[in-house]
């Protein structure tokens, strides 16, 4: 298994609000920008913006970071082999599938496997 990119998650009221700063911090313009299940998110440098209202970031608050892998499959095995705990997951999502899980120790990090054509139809640019 290959780690591809960490996104740290950032949690916001208004995205494009939000990403003129990140854009000046980070010195790059969004890659990623797409909703899903009521928020909008979007990648710029090493961040990943998740905006919306309280009740629809509820759900997403636990999740740590986001980590691009290149197959969900061996994220599955290491875990159970672990220990630790799937949350949700594998789902078809925007840019591919993801798959949330609880590591030993607490942390909660979502992996997702980027399925190229998807990845093109919400790249920014």
């Amino acid at each position: 298994m290959a780690v591809l990119a960490s996104y740290a998650r950032i949690y916001v009221d208004d995205l494009d609000t939000a990403l003129p700063t990140f854009k000046a911090l980070t010195g790059a313009e969004p890659g990623l920008r797409f909703s899903y299940r009521g928020v909008e998110l979007a990648s710029v440098g090493g961040y990943l913006l998740v905006a919306g209202t309280p009740e629809a970031l509820a759900p997403f608050r636990n999740v740590q970071a986001t980590t691009v892998v290149d197959t969900l499959d061996d994220v599955l095995a290491i875990v159970e082999r672990e220990g630790g705990e799937t949350l949700s997951g594998p789902n078809d999502v925007p840019t591919g599938r993801n798959l949330t899980v609880r590591h030993p120790g607490g942390a909660v990090v979502e992996y997702v496997e980027f399925d190229a054509a998807k990845v093109r139809d919400h790249s920014v640019g």
